[in-house]
């Protein structure tokens, strides 16, 4: 661990206390079951003017020369330094963790020789841009939250990345990802992206975070034979979770636009989980044919009852 001259403010080494989504999504993630989590921390998440006006005209970078560093650290927490520039870090010969977090840094430079590098944190930072990273191949994690990206971008030599956190940036579109095959973890909440697109060769992705985005339809998702955690945000129109293995429906009731809603061919046995739907009043068509639930004589009875706005139920439109 790094530690810093007696130049720097004691109070600069506090713990930062926000809990980001990749904790409880990786609490998730043990649960071996495809399930959808409904929101992201929002601990995690603070207002995004506030990370675009930032105190950064107020604060002075440090000189990274008042900093001390350990050549043979293998782990350099550097959390709230005020570090406006990244330089000076060629001396760590074994580090493979580097934690740069809250910090003044508006541009990715100066790591190319840090090659045993295996996680990166430039959390809460000024970053404009995923530059400069060719050299880090080994790289596993890389967290870039809370920055002022617009394009996801510079990441096709990630062989080996397996986490990747985007949270809180200015990117509107899913693109430059398809080298990144060994993905487990991508987290894209609060963004601008409209369309879940170009991720079909994520295949060993097992949770994906797409919470506070301007997605309104659920597509494209066929290939991730892996997934298990999927995160989604509340102005979701149509939700097509059908041919899975999912027993219960559950964590989708905050989904109050829902017009379309298709589990068919699950493994959904009880009625009382209709009650997750009863916030969507302007719910018209619900597919749930091939799930326990339609061996029950009163199938498409207990659907209209249960659901009074429902105009259609799985091909065939309700008659009154």
């Amino acid at each position: 661990m790094a530690a810093g001259s007696a130049e720097v403010p004691q109070e600069m080494m506090e713990v930062d206390k926000r809990i980001e989504s990749e904790e409880s999504g990786d609490e998730e993630g043990k649960k071996q079951a495809v399930r959808l989590v409904t929101d992201l921390s929002q601990q995690s998440l603070r207002d995004e003017q506030n990370g675009e006006n930032s105190t950064e005209e107020a604060e002075t970078p440090v000189d990274m020369e008042t900093i001390s560093l350990d050549p043979e650290a293998e782990d350099v927490d550097l959390n709230h330094f005020r570090i406006g520039k990244i330089e000076g870090f060629e001396v760590l010969k074994k580090v493979k963790t580097l934690c740069l977090r809250q910090n003044l840094i508006k541009r990715i430079e100066n790591l190319e020789q840090l090659q045993t590098l295996r996680e990166l944190d430039l959390y809460d930072n000024q970053i404009r841009k995923i530059e400069n990273l060719e050299s880090l191949v080994e790289l596993e994690i890389l967290d870039l939250s809370f920055n002022v990206l617009r394009h996801i971008e510079g990441l096709d030599q990630f062989s080996q990345l397996k986490k990747l956190f985007l949270v809180n940036n200015k990117i509107s579109k899913i693109e430059n990802l398809s080298n990144l095959q060994m993905l487990q973890m991508l987290e894209l909440g609060s963004n601008r992206i409209r369309v879940i697109e170009n991720i079909d060769s994520l295949t060993n992705l097992d949770s994906l975070f797409l919470g506070r985005n301007k997605i309104t339809k659920l597509q494209n998702l066929d290939a991730l034979t892996n997934l298990t955690v999927l995160s989604i945000q509340n102005k979701l129109t149509m939700l097509d979770i059908a041919a899975n293995r999912i027993k219960k429906i559950e964590n989708v009731s905050h989904l109050t636009e829902l017009q379309e809603f298709w589990m068919n061919d699950n493994l959904v046995e009880s009625w009382s989980d209709l009650d997750e739907l009863k916030g969507a009043k302007n719910l018209e068509t619900v597919y749930l044919e091939r799930n326990p639930l339609q061996k029950d004589p009163q199938y498409r009875r207990k659907i209209v009852l249960a659901l009074p706005t429902v105009r259609q139920i799985d091909a065939t439109f309700v008659r009154f």
